[in-house]
C-alpha cells in the first residue's frame, strides 16, 4: 500500500477540529491538559484516514505541553490506534483467551481466507486491513471482531466469511450477535422467571396496602 509522504510528514487540526480541542479542554483545569491526550489522538486519528504519524503526535504533544516520547507510550499502548496507514476497512480481531475458547481461530482463519492478507497486513488496493486485538471486553458474545466502532459477536467460521463477503459486495452489514441471540442472552433463551406476571399485578413503590 502506498503512503501519501506529504500527509506523513505534516499535521494540523481542521477549523472544526480545532474548535472542537478547545472545547475539551475547557473540560479540565490548566495544569491538566494533558487529560486530553486520548480523545486527541482519537480525533487526530480520525482526520488522518485512521493511523497516528509522528507529526501528530509531535503537534499534541506541543498543544499539550507533553514530552513528545508521553504521547508516543500512549498511541503506542493502546491497540485503538494504529501507528502506520491502514485501510479503508480496519477489521479488528480479538483473540484473547474466552474469544480463543470460542472460537475465535476459525474467525481468524476465515478473515485470512476471505482477504488474502495476515494480521498487520492491508490488502494491495488499499482497501482492508486485518489487525489482531487484545481483549475486546465484550466475552460473554465471544468471538469478537470490531468494525467501525461496533461488534459483531458470537462469530463463526461460516458467519465471518458472510461478514466480510457482504462488506465486499457494500451490502449493509448489522453489528451485534450474528447466530440469533439476543444480545448478551443466554443463547438457549431465557430459563428462569420465565411467567408473565399475572394480570392487574402491580409494582409500584407504594407498599402502604402490600397484602
Amino acid at each position: 500500500m502506498s503512503v501519501n509522504v506529504k500527509q506523513a510528514e505534516a499535521f494540523e487540526f481542521s477549523p472544526e477540529n480545532l474548535k472542537w480541542t478547545k472545547s475539551q479542554l475547557a473540560k479540565y483545569p490548566e495544569n491538566r491538559a494533558a487529560s486530553c491526550v486520548l480523545p486527541f489522538l482519537h480525533k487526530a486519528q480520525e482526520q488522518n484516514h485512521g493511523w497516528v504519524s509522528i507529526p501528530i503526535m509531535e503537534y499534541i504533544a506541543d498543544m499539550l505541553d507533553m514530552p513528545y516520547i508521553r504521547v508516543h507510550e500512549v498511541a503506542s499502548f493502546y491497540s485503538m490506534y494504529n501507528l502506520k496507514p491502514v485501510g479503508k476497512h480496519v477489521i479488528e480481531v480479538c483473540t484473547t483467551t474466552p474469544c480463543w475458547l470460542r472460537g475465535s481461530d476459525a474467525v481468524e482463519k476465515a478473515c485470512k481466507d476471505e482477504l488474502g492478507i495476515g494480521f498487520g497486513e492491508t490488502t494491495a488496493d488499499g482497501e482492508y486491513t486485518l489487525l489482531e486485538v487484545e481483549c475486546a471486553g465484550a466475552c460473554v458474545n465471544a468471538p469478537v471482531i470490531a468494525y467501525k466502532e461496533e461488534y459483531y459477536e458470537d462469530l463463526n467460521d461460516e458467519s465471518t466469511r458472510k461478514f466480510i463477503q457482504d462488506l465486499k459486495a457494500g451490502n449493509k452489514v448489522n453489528p451485534g450477535p450474528q447466530d440469533g441471540r439476543f444480545r448478551s442472552c443466554p443463547g438457549g433463551g431465557p430459563t428462569t422467571l420465565k411467567d408473565t406476571a399475572p394480570a392487574g399485578a402491580s409494582f409500584g413503590t407504594d407498599r402502604g396496602g402490600d397484602k
